[in-house]
């Protein structure tokens, strides 16, 4: 439970940054986004999500 606390905390601290030091990129990154044809974001997301686990898994091994 500490871990997914912590990783909730740290997703919470890059978002917040993101906002805090870069508000106008991140409006034009989404309005970019938002053009995209829904399969493509369907993709993105899917590889971003693999590309988690995956860090994770490594990451779970290493430290092991």
């Amino acid at each position: 439970m500490t871990t997914v606390i912590w990783a909730i905390g740290l997703v919470l601290v890059v978002e917040g940054l993101v906002l805090a030091l870069a508000p106008l990129r991140l409006e034009e990154m989404l309005r970019k986004f938002a053009e995209l044809p829904i399969d493509t974001r369907r993709l993105i997301g899917l590889a971003t999500t693999a590309t988690g686990v995956a860090l994770l898994w490594i990451f779970r091994l290493v430290s092991s």
